[in-house]
């Protein structure tokens, strides 16, 4: 189950982005912490899952910051 996930980036007709990748990559390393508290807290869930989850929503919201780090950098003139 080895799935590319393609997130577009959402920008305006100037290029600004519509929303800001820092609270998307928040949000979803937030949603990982959680599932790790709840299994730290006794919580019925299978430990191996939401850790394999945890360690993808963090792949995914690294790979967010660097395609938004880009689009932000633009092409460099020299």
């Amino acid at each position: 189950m080895n799935r590319e996930v393609t997130l577009p980036l959402i920008v305006d007709d100037r290029g600004t982005l519509q929303v800001a990748a820092s609270d998307v990559s928040k949000l979803l390393r937030t949603v990982g912490g959680r599932w790790l508290h709840l299994v730290e807290a006794g919580q019925d869930l299978d430990e191996d899952t939401v850790a394999a989850l945890t360690i993808e929503l963090a792949k995914l919201a690294d790979r967010i910051d660097v395609a938004c780090i880009a689009h932000s950098s633009g092409p460099t003139s020299r």
